[in-house]
């Protein structure tokens, strides 16, 4: 074999021992290039397992409280099922054990304030704690509620037509609420994504509507949950019978409007004869403190105070009936 004919193989083999050479150099255990790419994987992973664990302690305590406090709270309260529904129904992450945190947290500060600025009784103190500590978190969720729910109202009847322009274009009745889910903001938009994912998982439509008309406690959503589920047994033109659906919402809601428009005189008269009584009192305490304290140190002066209340709460109940037309 001649020296031409011996370079080829010769170079094909000094190629093959550099890349072999380089190979080994690279994937090494000991070389330093490995070792500092492996103790940075190790450190970013060590810091992702640390955080992981960190966050699932953090969730681990946080589910502890909740239950500790929500088993503390179910002592106190006779029905927690409704009131875990009811915090449920605001939309926010609300858990039981924050509420009792909240309920236990006015009642404290109403009793210090009671006790050491007002320099009430113990007992008033108590009374007037309670009332708050219960009664303030109760009002405060459930103006939360109804404003959801009005929210929800509003735009329900353009999530209808929305669903009904789908069905029209040929899109099944889950991907069109899909759609609404995309399309609309929260609470329309938050209600019917939660629907078609669980659809996704493997629930039934029915199943999926009814647990959100738990959460939406509004006819207009069961009407349609209704439409739907009849729909799906007899048959027929589902976009004709939610597009009227829509319509009916549309003048019901336009309704609503009209009666409390009409009934704005007797509620904003309920309004003022209700607040007339704590602001003649609020005024006499400014004007003469001696005098306006004994309807509340005065044994006499607080049980009429007390049956004043009781009165003036029947009054308010029977104005709201009277002024609240169900449409």
């Amino acid at each position: 074999m001649s020296g031409s004919d011996m370079i080829l193989p010769l170079s094909f083999a000094l190629f093959l021992l550099i890349v072999v050479a380089s190979m080994l150099l690279i994937f090494t255990p000991g070389s330093k290039q490995q070792s500092k790419r492996l103790t940075r994987i190790k450190t970013r992973f060590n810091e992702q397992a640390a955080a992981a664990e960190r966050a699932k302690a953090r969730r681990l305590r946080t589910t502890e409280i909740d239950k500790g406090l929500a088993n503390v709270l179910k002592r106190f309260v006779p029905r927690p099922a409704e009131l875990r529904q009811r915090l449920a129904n605001t939309g926010r992450k609300i858990s039981v054990g924050q509420y009792a945190v909240l309920c236990a947290g006015l009642m404290a500060i109403t009793v210090f304030i009671c006790l050491f600025l007002v320099d009430l009784k113990l007992g008033l103190a108590i009374i007037l704690s309670f009332l708050v500590g219960v009664g303030v978190p109760h009002i405060i969720v459930g103006n939360m509620i109804e404003r959801r729910i009005k929210a929800f109202t509003t735009d329900f009847p353009d999530a209808i037509d929305l669903i009904v322009r789908g069905l029209r274009s040929g899109l099944p009745v889950a991907q069109s609420m899909s759609a609404v889910g995309e399309e609309f903001e929260d609470p329309v938009g938050a209600e019917f994504q939660s629907i078609s994912d669980k659809i996704k998982i493997g629930k039934s439509m029915e199943a999926a509507l009814w647990e959100t008309a738990e959460k939406i406690p509004t006819p207009d959503f069961k009407f349609f949950v209704i439409t739907l589920a009849i729909q799906r047994e007899t048959g027929g033109n589902l976009a004709e019978t939610l597009g009227n659906l829509s319509d009916i919402l549309r003048k019901r809601h336009q309704l609503k409007l009209k009666v409390k428009a009409m009934s704005s005189e007797g509620r904003a008269s309920a309004y003022i004869v209700g607040s007339l009584p704590f602001i003649m009192f609020g005024l006499i305490l400014m004007l003469n403190y001696d005098y306006g304290i004994i309807l509340i140190e005065d044994p006499r002066g607080l049980t009429a105070t007390i049956f004043g209340l009781i009165w003036m709460g029947i009054g308010a109940f029977i104005m709201a009936k009277m002024i609240n037309f169900e449409v």
